[in-house]
């Protein structure tokens, strides 16, 4: 066992492309993890597929390292927001955490937020300002707005004293004074970690107690929790209690013991580097996995019988903010492309998950071809269903819809985000009118001084569904943008949806070029020549507000006349291919994305033409009633 004042546990918390996961990698490195000829990959801890395709850090990792006698345990955390609930979950594993800000853009939205995580679980973050070689590095204006956001987000005397280290994590260097230090090697780093991060409080004389922050799963053990110790020491072969606990109230000011279990501990492992190593024994202080108990989940509390009835606190997730349903694939292409799902195995599949990822929230509303799930953004829940897929799963999707609540007056809220972008200073005009119509409010603009506009909003998150793809074009693909959840509010009102109705196939069979040519002068197409379409699939956006009902699969008649326009070369454009993600922001209130391991389509809730019509006018006269 290690001595714990040789221990310091931290993470590493920043906005999102401000370079966590590129500085682990010199860490690495500089701790002499790997031989000096070993091929490593870029970004190591990235080791998720969807995380290497995307360039972000999805799931909060665990590593360590060793110097100088120290063990630093290390947390990298994913700096996206809708993934935000990984950041919730671990900060309570760590001591302190590395705030890094990038020097060219300083705080951004996510900055902020796991900012303020860290200062009201008590942590004193160190500050380190990365990518300070870049051109048009903001060095001091960079720091001069993390120092006002520490205040602004009310921290102690103590907190706002925080050390800075300045260097470039690509390049494998800090300091920390720029002009008097060489920039060479993480010494500082290292050392500003051991000097300035207490150790774990913990006393290993008393009784084992831990909380599971982490759940992972294997084939053969089952499931497998991770946490800190708190207190004492645990064995291979111990006997331990799981105490499941739960919030009682909304404002979680009170909770209770909701289950117990009696497991016997079967295998504990250490992180050594970014590799699991089995271990006979841990103790205060130490990162520990763990496994045994047969249910164990996320927040619940380890320890032994003569403490069980002292549990630590459920972790505090903020709730889910936007909603979406994931319906059983009835189209007449199931279970041509993938494995053909019925509801059961889709709520196993969302359940299992539900277990690991602790910002999701899964409800059975008694809908007899689906489940509806509820997330953090479009993308925490474009995520899962990319990984359903890639298991081979076939489903529908519907369109994203905001979760909304009361106050006490019956007033309707709806979840509020700000909204930072920053834009080449001729298209900000765009930029603002378009935001305008989604309710947006406009609060601040600030030159960055390289021909970039800083804008700021406070706009609904019903605002920002779809409203991506539509950013990238009005700024021909230059413009940045990053939001952050930030509470709710009134609603807003009716924010106007897609202007430009669909293209929608009446026929089954394959698309033919002949009849493609004459349909895309009536607006995009989504589909080639020789793709399979079937009735109700959209094959393309119409260049007006209304639906377009068409047949992509009709033939040029063959005569025994010579035609003129025989020899005429047919010309299509190139089609629009929808990725997932940009599915699910086009998509309408009576569409699904159909999404196969090979495909995605938009299809009609309704597949048959007649009976849409009959559904929207019965729509429309119970309206009227109403």
């Amino acid at each position: 066992m290690r001595d714990i004042s040789k221990i310091r546990n931290v993470a590493i918390i920043a906005h999102i492309d401000h370079g966590k996961t590129t500085l682990l990698d010199s860490v690495f490195k500089a701790a002499k993890l790997f031989r000096d000829n070993a091929r490593v990959e870029e970004r190591i801890m990235d080791n998720n597929v969807l995380e290497r395709e995307r360039g972000i850090t999805i799931r909060a990792k665990h590593c360590s390292v060793e110097w100088k006698d120290y063990l630093i345990n290390i947390i990298d955390t994913p700096g996206h927001a809708d993934f935000s609930g990984e950041v919730e979950r671990i900060i309570s594993m760590v001591d302190s955490a590395l705030l890094l800000v990038d020097a060219n853009e300083g705080p951004m939205p996510q900055t902020r937020y796991v900012l303020m995580r860290a200062l009201k679980a008590g942590l004193r973050p160190i500050v380190v300002v990365n990518k300070v070689d870049r051109p048009n590095a903001a060095i001091n204006e960079a720091l001069n707005a993390t120092f006002d956001l520490f205040l602004e987000l009310g921290a102690t005397e103590e907190q706002a004293d925080f050390p800075v280290l300045y260097g470039s994590g690509l390049h494998g260097w800090f300091v920390r004074d720029l002009e008097k230090d060489n920039p060479e090697g993480m010494d500082a780093l290292f050392e500003t970690i051991i000097n300035f991060v207490p150790p774990p409080q913990g006393d290993i004389n008393k009784p084992f107690l831990m909380q599971a922050t982490s759940i992972t799963w294997n084939d053969y053990i089952g499931r497998v929790g991770c946490g800190r110790i708190v207190q004492g020491k645990i064995k291979k072969g111990d006997v331990i209690i799981r105490t499941s606990t739960a919030w009682k109230d909304i404002d979680k000011t009170q909770w209770e013991i909701t289950a117990q279990e009696k497991a016997k501990i079967t295998h504990l492992w250490l992180t050594k580097g970014f590799k699991l190593t089995e271990v006979e024994e841990a103790s205060a202080g130490d990162v520990v996995w763990i496994a045994g108990p047969e249910d164990i989940s996320i927040g619940d509390t380890l320890s032994f019988e003569e403490n069980a009835n002292l549990p630590l606190h459920p972790l505090e997730i903020e709730e889910p903010t936007v909603s979406m349903f994931f319906l059983v694939n009835n189209g007449p292409f199931a279970g041509k492309e993938g494995r053909a799902v019925t509801l059961r195995q889709i709520k196993e599949r969302l359940m299992q998950e539900a277990r690991v990822n602790v910002a999701l929230k899964v409800e059975d509303i008694g809908r007899p071809d689906g489940l509806k799930v509820s997330g953090r953004g479009e993308l925490h829940l474009a995520i899962l269903i990319e990984e359903m897929r890639r298991e081979g799963m076939e489903l529908c999707v519907s369109r994203p819809e905001v979760i909304t609540k009361r106050d006490e007056n019956g007033n309707l809220l709806e979840p509020m985000e700000q909204l930072i972008i920053d834009v080449p200073e001729e298209y900000q005009g765009a930029v603002i009118e378009k935001i305008s119509r989604r309710k947006g409010e406009f609060t601040s603009a600030h030159n960055l001084g390289t021909g970039l506009m800083r804008l700021e909003f406070n706009i609904p998150t019903r605002g920002l569904i779809g409203y991506r793809t539509e950013f990238l074009t009005d700024t021909r693909g230059l413009g940045i943008m990053s939001s952050r959840f930030i509470g709710y509010d009134l609603w807003r009102g009716e924010i106007s949806g897609r202007n430009r109705g669909s293209m929608v196939s009446m026929d089954n069979g394959e698309a033919t070029s002949y009849q493609l040519e004459n349909l895309q002068q009536r607006g995009t197409l989504f589909i080639s020549p020789m793709d399979k379409v079937y009735e109700g699939m959209v094959i393309g956006e119409h260049s007006r507000a209304n639906d377009l009902p068409c047949n992509p699969t009709k033939k040029k008649h063959v005569t025994n006349h010579r035609s003129s326009t025989k020899d005429n070369t047919v010309i299509l454009d190139v089609p629009r291919k929808l990725t997932l993600d940009a599915a699910l922001e086009w998509i309408a209130e009576d569409e699904l994305v159909e999404v196969t391991p090979l495909s995605v389509r938009v299809r009609k809730n309704i597949l048959n033409h007649e009976a849409r019509k009959k559904a929207s006018k019965r729509a429309k006269s119970q309206e009227s009633a109403a």
